[in-house]
């Protein structure tokens, strides 16, 4: 029977599926054409080997998808949320600053 408990059981919450989609959308687009994914097409092409290297890179992204979540987890544990976003935007502002002195100092 269509929409019955059981099936919706199964469903994932729609907060759940939200998150799931900005971090995939905000990873995806902040992925693309990066140094990381240039390094990729580059090791791609010298090896003749792209499974392995896809195979490599997966991994690799996995790993530091797992340390970046592990990390978020503990510190969400222990620091206030707006802490955090405090925090957080201080980092990218510094972040640009130091960028952008890298760009005007050229």
């Amino acid at each position: 029977m269509a929409g019955s408990s059981e099936e919706r059981s199964h469903r994932p919450p729609a907060n759940e599926v939200k998150i799931f989609l900005s971090t995939f959308l905000t990873i995806f687009l902040a992925e693309l054409g990066d140094k990381t994914q240039v390094a990729t097409l580059l090791m791609s092409a010298e090896s003749q080997s792209p499974w392995v290297v896809f195979a490599g890179a997966s991994l690799a992204l996995v790993a530091t998808s797992l340390l970046g979540v592990s990390l978020g987890c503990w510190l969400a544990k222990r620091v206030s949320k707006a802490t955090l976003e405090t925090a957080t935007g201080a980092i990218l502002l510094l972040v640009s600053v130091l960028l952008l002195w890298d760009v005007v100092g050229m």
